[in-house]
């Protein structure tokens, strides 16, 4: 299955959540925020929001500093 991430095309074998797959890049889910075909997806809903064939998200991370 094709998906887009951040503007990049990336095939996967299997249908994964959003936590699964934020997990396999080693992003912490507590500083991203996930956005899934237009709609931010609260942190609360990762483990159940399904990536099918086709989707667009973006991931954005917070960077503190001065």
């Amino acid at each position: 299955m094709q998906i887009t991430i951040n503007g990049k095309k990336e095939t996967f074998n299997s249908t994964e959540t959003l936590l699964e797959l934020i997990q396999r890049k080693s992003l912490n889910k507590d500083k991203i925020v996930v956005e899934l075909n237009l709609k931010i997806i609260p942190q609360e809903n990762l483990e159940r929001a399904l990536i099918k064939a086709g989707d667009s998200i973006e991931i954005v991370s917070f960077v503190t500093g001065g």
